[in-house]
Parts: structure tokens; sequence; C-alpha cells
């Protein structure tokens, strides 16, 4: 092939279009529990996480509730993947070889929110969310009334397994964000005179992105290492829709999610798609919530 800024450009189409293809074939989860927001800044801060107001009977006065604020922060990380060209390749005509590359990259990009997101699902016994305290944890600190009076409540079951979770992705506020500086965005350097063109006698073709993954409301969330079984997953859910916000009334949560890592899909499938269990009883949980397995998980 001669080399001309039209072939690039050509080349450069051709490449995106590979790009484009693993994009679009990916099947991404994160954004199905994740909240997406969008970042002006290097971090952005979410004062307003904590436990918001419930509507009350209007007796008397208008009773004003303070929204809390924690002043979350949640900092922007760089990521970028680059493929090299080199120049003799495309004169020789072999630059087709390099199409996969570019349709594999797409795939990468499209699935990072999930590495980024499910990585830190599984930190969470270990991460510090809003309140001080681990985003799983059993003493999370929540005022029950007006007169200050605090408990300590529970995300979490204790075990020694693979770990589990439980997921209300249907409210506005949900449990984790997906923070979004710049999205992801297919870039060259492929003119004649650039540097690494003169230098190395190559051209590059990547993707960058300035995007993280951080921490909501524990409440929407469950993490457990107990077996995953009938019981436990039970116990699980009752827990979540047991919680109370600061008036004392319950907050109206609801499980919509299931997620597991490849060691689990058995028993998450057995127990949110099997009909009949032990000696022919019919599964209460069937269809009970949406399952997401995760390669992302151990």
């Amino acid at each position: 092939m001669l080399i001309t800024s039209e072939t690039l450009n050509m080349l450069t189409t051709a490449y995106q279009t590979s790009f484009q293809k693993g994009l679009k074939a990916a099947s991404p989860r994160a954004l199905e529990i994740a909240m997406k927001t969008k970042s002006t800044s290097g971090e952005t801060i979410y004062p307003w996480l904590g436990q918001f107001p419930q509507l009350r009977e209007w007796i008397g006065d208008r009773q004003i509730t303070q929204l809390k604020a924690f002043g979350w922060l949640i900092k922007n990380r760089l990521f970028e993947s680059t493929v090299i060209v080199p120049r003799i390749a495309i004169e020789d005509d072999q630059y087709g070889l390099f199409a996969p590359l570019f349709e594999q990259m797409g795939d990468t990009t499209a699935l990072h929110p999930d590495r980024l997101l499910f990585e830190l699902i599984q930190m969470g016994f270990q991460s510090k969310c809003y309140d001080g305290q681990n985003f799983f944890d059993a003493e999370h600190p929540l005022k029950m009334d007006n007169a200050g009076d605090e408990v300590l409540v529970s995300n979490m079951q204790p075990g020694v397994g693979p770990a589990w979770f439980l997921i209300d992705a249907s409210k506005p506020i949900r449990s984790f964000v997906w923070q979004e500086r710049l999205p992801y965005e297919f870039q060259t350097i492929n003119t004649h005179n650039s540097e690494r063109v003169v230098l190395k006698d190559e051209y590059l073709y990547g993707v960058r992105g300035r995007v993280n993954a951080g921490y909501g409301l524990w409440q929407l969330a469950f993490g457990s290492k107990a077996a995953l079984d009938w019981a436990n997953y039970a116990a699980a859910r009752h827990s979540m829709q047991s919680l109370r916000g600061d008036t004392g009334g319950l907050l109206g949560i609801t499980p919509t999610h299931l997620i597991v890592g490849p060691s689990l899909e058995q028993a998450a499938l057995e127990l949110l798609k099997a009909a009949l269990v032990e000696n022919g009883r019919s599964n209460i949980w069937m269809d009970s919530a949406k399952l997401i397995v995760s390669p992302f998980l151990d």
C-alpha cells in the first residue's frame, strides 16, 4: 500500500469500525446496578449520601429534615489501551492482520466498567463507604428517631466461602456509582510528521477514558460469605427488606439482583432457575431476582 494521508484515514476508519464491532458485541452488566453520573473535574463530591427524609402525615408544623452531608468523594482515574501498527505492515499490505486486535480492544473497553465495578463490590468487605464503616459491615450507625438515638445495622453475613451479593437496583440512587469524566474515546497518532512515526516508524491507535466506580448507599446492597442456600438467601432478603430510615419508617427495599462469581454459578442457577428442588418441592425462590454471573468476581 502506498501510504498517504487518504490511505491512513481509510485505515483509521477500518480500525475504528472493528473497535465499534467489539464494543457493540459485548454484554456489560455494570449499568444494570450502578447509578451513572457525570463528573466535571478530577474528582466529584457527593454531599447528599446518607439517609434521606420520608413522607409523614402532616400534623402541626412541617418538619424540616436536613440531608446528611458526608462529603463522599470519588476521584476519576485515567485508563488507556494502545495498539502499535508498524509502518512496514501497512506498506506490505499486512494491516488487515491487526483488525482482530481492535475488535478485542472494543470488547475490553465495553467490559471495563464491569471490571472496575465488580472488583469494587468484592472489596466492599474491607473498603470504607460514606459513614466510615466498610461498605459491607455489621456495624453501620443509623439514627432511628429525632432524639438522635443510634443503632448499629448490618448489611452482611459472615462466612468463609466465596462471596455473593444482593442488590436493589430499582431506586434512583443506587448502591454503586459509575462516574464518567471523559467517556472512552478511540484515538490515533498516524500523521507522517508525528514524532512517533519519524523516530519509531510505527503508528499508534488506542482508547482513552477518565472514569471510576465508587460506593453509594450501603442500604441497597447486601454481601455474604455464607453458603448460598435457601436459608441464607431468605435471611439476606429479609434483612434488606427490614431496613428502616432515620425516622423509623421502612425504606421499601426489594432486592432485584443476585450477583455471584463463576464458582457459585451452579448454586445460583439452582436457587433462581430450577422449578423443582429436593423431594420434588416447588422452588419458592425461582425468579425472585435477576442473576448476574461476573467473571470479574472470584
